[in-house]
């Protein structure tokens, strides 16, 4: 078999894994190579055979078959079965093993992945013999809890499981999902944790931790974390959040991601170092390097990818033979989506060879068109831009959000980078043989940390740091990557490159916008506790409600994005509370409203605080008071009553009426309301309403926001005939005048698709 047919072949096993999006996407895969073994040698004649177009297919259809027996599932005695049945909360005591170093997960507790091998129900007193329970176990414990818990460890955690939930809103994060491709499907929010033994064998953890310590000492916190991000990848490092979303949402996410960089510098500095000897002693030097790099960040794709790669380089070396970066990257990616299938649909590995392939096809032919700069600054620019342009089609599909600083700030703090992923290595190796010396060489970083937290802190609290654009589709991101493909497939159109570029920003923007301004569309999100509804009326966007932080950051915030919203015309907040009312301040914040509406003679401190949020991004903070109707396009909102809260919507041709909780004893003063008549939808939380109060709403829809729903008001509702949809159960409802209401959670629309 020549080279390029194990390229082709290669190529099927990829196209086999992608195939199983779709189903019977194997199937696909082999008639299309059964169609090019009859097409294409007519057309190529003498250049490929009938039999690897076939020969293709088949891998295809073998790789799809061989991801579906990958896929992870719950065994027989997996702690997943002991909630199949349960019909009351399972308290329980779970003994195991910790596989993984804690970490401190957003809601400020430990996160613990545990293999398990005992369960104690505390309901029931019953012990389940290690036998006779298995599987992978997600834990959240209180931080002080897991204080000095450790990789290896024997632990027992008391708590409370529960089954993981899909996303119940587009754009929501999909739990279950993350889980279950670990292998994980069950979780338990642990109380309690006793050590069963002390962790006495050795470890990995021990030299992160060694490593981690020593650099944080001298350094402080958080340039400490930073540069041990930036040795060992953020994954074994627990740097404070606020400074991971700044690097993400300015573009720099890759930067705290251990992989090719680090790779290339720790070859090139044992190569430097041994350039005397012999060219075995430098391989064996070099694969040791890697090996240990590889251990102390952990079985990471864009850590393993260039590992591979790195020992190809040495491979070469030892053969005193060219190495071709493309057939490197190929083979790295067969060998890993061997090891593992289910890679191919993990963002990082997605992105990492994405990055890796733009550097080698585009990188150079933008160093060729940048030769009237100076040769010091030409692959500093062409290089995030050759990364940036081939990942953003990903990142479009995936989150709908671009960061137009990422170039500029790329060069900027690409000298910085360097300094002190250079320094990290050199002040990690150091810390193995003395902490203090360690310690003293970390603490030379200090200005280039701070320089970087410091530039990286100005981008971010720029306007317009990061854009919504809103998700793409998939066969969007495939004609994206079509165009991208064409300089470099056919030299000859490299010099109108401008036009593909100008070509694909008009299939991103011009068809979006024209949806976005010609369409009706309303969103009621699924939240717990809080009801929130987005207007999205021909290009103007109303969002009523945000919840708490937790639901504005979480729920309302990755929604918007999806969505491609970059500022609100209306932010309405019908509810007094001043808890439900807390999430404003930080997603006014990052989506600014031209008009807030708060209740009127409502005057707390998290009000104030609201207020100048508003204000500082010239915003218009308003009062809401009964009667106000507030009218966009082809809807409009109306405050009809403050205690209780009522307000109507008016969309299109029907009325909406949403309803706070009520006591029953109220119901009964507010049946003379003449808003209670005539609305379509009644949008309530679903505690018990007075059967006359339904005979004076006569809705035809009736949609809860919450969980628990009164089962009497739900029969009466059946009863007559009124369409009934429960959040908690149904997740996230759209309506638009074409298909009316549909469910619309996150896991049933395109994050589907595990891209």
């Amino acid at each position: 078999m020549n080279l390029t047919s194990g390229v082709i072949l290669s190529l099927a096993y990829i196209l086999g894994l992608l195939s199983t999006s779709v189903a019977w996407g194997g199937i696909v895969v082999l008639i299309v190579g059964c169609g090019a073994a009859i097409a294409l040698p007519k057309l190529w004649k003498g250049k490929f055979s009938s039999r690897i177009w076939i020969a293709a297919g088949v891998v295809g259809l073998a790789a799809s078959l061989y991801f579906q027996m990958r896929v992870p599932q719950p065994g027989t005695h997996d702690i997943s079965r002991l909630l199949e049945n349960a019909t009351q909360k399972q308290e329980v005591t779970v003994s195991g093993q910790v596989t993984e170093t804690p970490r401190l997960n957003r809601s400020g507790k430990a996160q613990i992945w545990l293999e398990v091998s005992r369960v104690d129900r505390a309901t029931q007193s019953e012990t389940i013999a290690p036998d006779q329970v298995r599987g992978k176990l997600y834990v959240t414990v209180p931080l002080l809890q897991a204080t000095g818990v450790t990789q290896g460890q024997e632990i027992a955690i008391a708590g409370v499981l529960y089954k993981p939930k899909p996303a119940s809103n587009p754009g929501g994060f999909d739990f279950q999902k993350y889980l279950a491709r670990d292998g994980c499907f069950t979780g338990l929010r642990g109380r309690t944790i006793e050590g069963l033994h002390p962790n006495d064998r050795w470890g990995w953890w021990m030299i992160r931790q060694k490593i981690i310590r020593s650099q944080i000492d001298w350094l402080g916190s958080p340039e400490g974390q930073l540069v041990s991000s930036m040795v060992l990848g953020s994954r074994v490092v627990d740097l404070p959040f606020d400074i991971k979303d700044q690097f993400t949402r300015v573009g720099l996410s890759h930067a705290l991601a251990a992989s090719g960089f680090q790779v290339s510098l720790i070859l090139s500095v044992v190569l430097a170092l041994l350039n005397r000897f012999s060219t075995t002693v430098q391989v064996i030097a070099g694969v040791t390097a890697l090996l240990i790099f590889l251990g102390l960040t952990g079985l990471e794709p864009s850590v393993l990818r260039a590992v591979i790669m790195g020992f190809g380089l040495l491979i070469g070396l030892a053969n005193k033979r060219s190495v071709k970066p493309l057939g490197g990257l190929l083979l790295a990616a067969i060998i890993l989506l061997i090891f593992n299938p289910m890679w191919i649909w993990d963002l990082g590995f997605q992105l990492s060879f994405l990055a890796t392939l733009g550097l080698q096809v585009t990188s150079p032919s933008l160093v060729k068109s940048l030769d009237w700069l100076p040769s010091v600054f030409t692959s500093m620019i062409a290089v995030p831009i050759a990364a940036y342009i081939w990942t953003l089609p990903l990142q479009l599909y995936s989150f709908g959000v671009l960061s137009p600083y990422s170039i500029p700030v790329n060069v900027i703090v690409t000298p910085l980078i360097s300094i002190i992923s250079i320094g990290g290595v050199i002040s990690a190796f150091l810390a193995l043989i003395s902490p203090i010396a360690g310690s003293a060489s970390a603490w030379l970083l200090h200005y280039p940390t701070y320089a970087m937290l410091a530039i990286i802190d100005f981008f971010y609290k720029l306007p317009g740091n990061s854009i919504a654009v809103g998700t793409i589709s998939a066969f969007l991101m495939i004609i994206l990557y079509g165009l991208i493909c064409l300089p470099w497939l056919r030299p000859k159109l490299q010099p109108y490159s401008w036009a593909i570029g100008l070509a694909a920003v008009a299939l991103v923007f011009i068809p979006a916008g024209y949806v976005k301004a010609n369409s009706l569309q309303i969103t009621l999100l699924a939240t717990l506790r809080d009801p929130i509804l987005v207007i999205q009326d021909h290009g103007r966007i109303a969002l009523v409600n945000s919840g708490d932080e937790s639901t504005a950051s979480s729920t309302v915030l990755p929604f918007l994005q999806k969505e491609g919203v970059n500022q609100l015309d209306w932010a309405i907040a019908t509810l007094s509370n001043e808890t439900t009312n807390a999430g404003w301040s930080a997603l006014l914040d990052q989506i600014p409203t031209k008009s807030f509406y708060q209740l009127a003679n409502l005057n707390t401190a998290e009000n104030a605080t609201i207020a100048q949020t508003v204000q500082t991004h010239q915003g218009r903070y308003l009062p809401f008071s009964i009667g106000q109707i507030m009218k966009m396009h082809s809807t409009s909102v109306a405050l009809v009553n403050s205690k209780p809260e009522m307000v109507q919507f008016q969309i299109g041709e029907q009325n909406w009426l949403w309803l706070k909780d009520v006591p029953k004893k109220q119901q009964t003063e507010l049946l003379s309301n003449p808003a209670l008549q005539n609305n379509q939808v009644l949008w309530w939380s679903g505690k018990a309403i007075q059967s006359e109060m339904l005979d004076r709403l006569k809705p035809n829809v009736a949609i809860a926001y919450s969980n628990q729903v009164d089962p009497e008001t739900v029969a009466q509702l059946e009863k007559r005939g009124v369409q009934f949809y429960s959040l908690g159960r149904d997740g996230a409802m759209r309506w638009t005048p074409q298909t009316k209401f549909e469910k619309t959670s996150g896991s049933d629309e395109k994050d589907a698709l595990p891209i």
